[in-house]
């Protein structure tokens, strides 16, 4: 079986899920397509990168990223860093030869994602972007649905993701609220990943009318270097700082294929914690997804007799996509971790037979595209076209 040899880049929470992944995949995924090896880490800390190496389980650290890619030894570049970096390690990898594992959103901005995508194109590098929940097994249970034309003519749609981890203002000014770092709040953190769920059941977006606003302008500065999101709350009177992202969005979609739907992403919903949700109506029936019950597919077909009719559970398992890798038994539970080793065995997979991944970069890109069109719509208050790619 093929070994290569993974660089990963960042220390944080994603490189511990990252992590996981590449030890558990070949373990359901059997055999593997390529059995990764985890080489090394990089972080701009030396103790924390020597710290990550034993606890993540990596024969090497190193601080400087160019090194990493520098080194021949080194097949892929996986990257966990905040965005501001994405695009100049992408960029580089790809010239290096290294295939690109990149966590989401794809860059600060639809310029860098071009460039990236246009580096990995030019160098015929196999990319991957890390939007995990488009794997998670009843997610694809309902692309099966779709595509099987169980639902009739899609009609339209709703998608949600909702958290409250910002909500409270003594929560700190991580680089997530911060624009020269993240690019944007909400909307890349959160709302990338259900435009890119949707795109992926539904189809490409045409053009959207959006809001957005800022609810809390000023955040404590954050002590230290690890994101504590909104585990770790500040005193009164901590320095504080402005935010200049937005704390929440909401959308309507105009699909190419006619299908029209809503979308809203916001971190200040008291009570949601990680709640992706997507509901899709055709003219023969109906789909329901809440990702915090992430083993249910609620399905309606209008072919049900009028005394049956309504919202029944299908818990995914092994006769569902994936399920006969993951575990024996219909709703015995997955994780996220468990999703993030189905990313990996795909981008591996792609990987292994010299094809491009989905999402890749180009689907990166296309959501960045999205992206400016939101924050545009949601400046002038008006319908705009989504830019379109080659």
């Amino acid at each position: 079986m093929r070994e290569m040899k993974v660089g990963l880049i960042g220390a944080g929470f994603m490189a511990k899920a990252h992590a996981i992944a590449y030890a558990g995949m070949p373990m359901f995924f059997w055999p593997a397509p390529v059995m990764p090896i985890k080489q090394t880490i990089v972080d701009l800390n030396e103790e924390t990168a020597k710290e990550s190496a034993k606890k993540l389980g990596f024969a090497a650290y190193e601080t400087d990223w160019r090194k990493m890619i520098e080194d021949p030894e080194i097949d892929i570049v996986d990257i966990c860093t905040p965005n501001n970096v994405h695009a100049e390690i992408a960029i580089a990898a790809a010239k290096a030869g290294k295939h690109i594992l990149c966590e989401k959103p794809m860059a600060l901005t639809s310029q860098q994602a071009k460039e990236m995508y246009q580096a990995a194109k030019e160098n015929q590098i196999t990319t991957m972007v890390a939007f995990n929940y488009r794997r998670t097994p009843a997610v694809q249970l309902a692309k099966k649905y779709i595509e099987e034309g169980a639902l009739g003519e899609l009609l339209d749609f709703r998608g949600t993701y909702l958290q409250d981890w910002s909500a409270d203002p003594n929560s700190p000014l991580s680089w997530r609220f911060q624009k020269n770092i993240c690019g944007s709040g909400a909307l890349g953190d959160i709302g990338t990943h259900i435009v890119d769920m949707l795109r992926f059941l539904v189809g490409e977006f045409a053009s959207v009318n959006a809001r957005t606003a800022t609810y809390i302008t000023e955040r404590p500065v954050q002590s230290g270097l690890v994101d504590s999101l909104g585990t770790v709350k500040s005193s009164s009177d901590t320095l504080k700082k402005p935010v200049d992202v937005d704390d929440h969005c909401c959308f309507m979609v105009q699909c190419k294929n006619g299908v029209f739907g809503t979308i809203e992403a916001t971190r200040n919903a008291w009570g949601r914690n990680n709640y992706i949700t997507f509901e899709i109506h055709g003219t023969e029936g109906s789909l329901f997804f809440n990702y915090e019950r992430r083993d249910e597919l609620k399905v309606c077909f209008a072919k049900d007799g009028d005394d049956r009719r309504g919202f029944r559970t299908v818990y995914t398992g092994p006769s569902h996509p994936y399920g006969n890798q993951l575990w024996p038994i219909p709703a015995l539970g997955i994780g996220y971790t468990e999703t993030k080793m189905i990313e990996i065995y795909e981008f591996l997979k792609a990987v292994a037979d010299g094809t491009q991944a989905e999402p890749g970069f180009r689907d990166g890109y296309i959501t960045e595209l999205i992206s400016d069109a939101i924050l545009e719509s949601a400046r002038t208050h008006t319908w705009t076209d989504v830019q379109t790619i080659d």
